[in-house]
């Protein structure tokens, strides 16, 4: 199987990230759950994760790097902390249903749109600039959109909410591990991201970044393992934030997923990535009747979308599959992306790429995609 579903899940992982899971599970237990050496082993595992993060994404401590289950856990809790009933919220044309479901949920929010045509930063960033005004209170923004590879200018868009007061909140979902994230400049109160994609961990992992200027509200209430005698959550972080039982396995896997991309470089990862992508939109805007949506390296990640005249998404992606192609049709759960790019009624297929890629595999791809769509 040829698999370009990284943007969901990258599939291939470090053999070092199953290895650490492996061991985990049958020596480690939960940390701050006992003095005992499997305890131990747990805390040590967990923190050190925590460190690796801190030093990747510029976090000034590593208990401001909170351990979650996934990235719409860390937005959850984000939302959560920043936005309350009667609030303005403005948010990219481009977000996930994990920020737009979640505003759903919230009384009386105000949710304002700044739109552009996907891979137009100079649009986007315009827009941001005009529509945020003085009653907006907080700002999402997508790093990447995880339907066309657009990377929006979250540096702009972090230096304008500093200028302007307003809290800030970055889905990194589709950046991590292979462009720069750092908290220290984006001006951002949160980050939050996934474990099982450009990080290459297990499934069910997932890393919130908190700024020094909030303390972030639970969604989950329970113990910590810290101040058992409170029956209210700790005020510091990361216990605040971490009720129950750590998923230490993938912590463990996580951890050895965030050394490979330490050691082979986000900015190695990428460049591979983008060039893969670069020969994937030339070979697709070759074959008749399909419409690529692409940018240049500067607006572009190692993800690109398409469809075509002679196929709907879906219809397609169930080929590809059939001939030993992974890759994601239809609507990604971000709908509003679509409106953006105006792709709304008929969704895409997306591909996605990850360090494990190859040119051949591009080229093999292409082939197929020709023979499917030529019938």
């Amino acid at each position: 199987m040829i698999y370009f579903d990284s943007g969901a899940t990258t599939l291939q992982k470090p053999p070092a990230v199953a290895r650490a899971t492996a061991l985990a599970m049958g020596r480690m237990a939960s940390p701050g759950r006992g003095g005992h050496r499997p305890g131990l082993l747990a805390a040590q595992a967990t923190f050190r994760c925590r460190e690796l993060a801190a030093e990747l994404f510029h976090v000034p401590t590593p208990e401001q790097v909170v351990l979650t289950f996934n990235a719409t856990h860390g937005l959850n809790i984000a939302i959560e902390t920043l936005v309350k009933p009667g609030m303005s919220v403005l948010i990219s044309g481009y977000e996930h249903n994990a920020v737009t479901r979640k505003l759903a949920s919230v009384p009386e929010v105000a949710v304002k749109v700044a739109s552009a045509r996907p891979f137009d930063r100079d649009g986007m960033l315009a827009d941001f600039r005009r529509k945020m005004t003085p009653e907006v209170d907080v700002v999402i923004c997508n790093h990447v959109s995880n339907v066309f590879g657009f990377i929006l200018p979250v540096d702009e868009i972090g230096k304008l909410c500093a200028e302007r007061g307003k809290s800030l909140i970055i889905d990194a979902s589709q950046s991590a591990g292979t462009l720069p994230v750092h908290l220290d400049e984006l001006n951002a109160d949160f980050i939050a991201m996934p474990g099982h994609k450009g990080l290459y961990g297990p499934q069910g992992t997932g890393l919130l970044l908190c700024g020094e200027r909030v303390d972030g509200a639970p969604v989950l209430f329970g113990g910590t393992g810290s101040l058992s005698a409170l029956q209210t959550m700790p005020e510091f972080l990361p216990d605040r934030l971490e009720a129950g039982t750590h998923n230490v396995c993938g912590i463990a896997g996580l951890t050895e997923g965030i050394r490979f991309v330490c050691r082979k470089g986000q900015s190695c990862i990428l460049r591979h990535e983008q060039e893969l992508t670069k020969c994937m939109v030339q070979g697709l805007k070759a074959i008749p009747g399909v419409e690529v949506f692409s940018g240049d390296p500067e607006t572009q990640s190692g993800l690109c979308s398409f469809r075509a005249e002679q196929m709907d998404c879906e219809t397609l992606g169930e080929a590809l599959a059939r001939r030993g192609i992974a890759v994601r049709a239809g609507l990604h759960c971000a709908p509003l992306a679509h409106r953006s790019a105006g792709t709304e009624e008929s969704g895409t297929v997306r591909i996605s790429f990850s360090a494990f890629n190859s040119r051949w595999e591009v080229e093999k791809a292409l082939q197929i995609l020709r023979e499917i769509l030529s019938c």
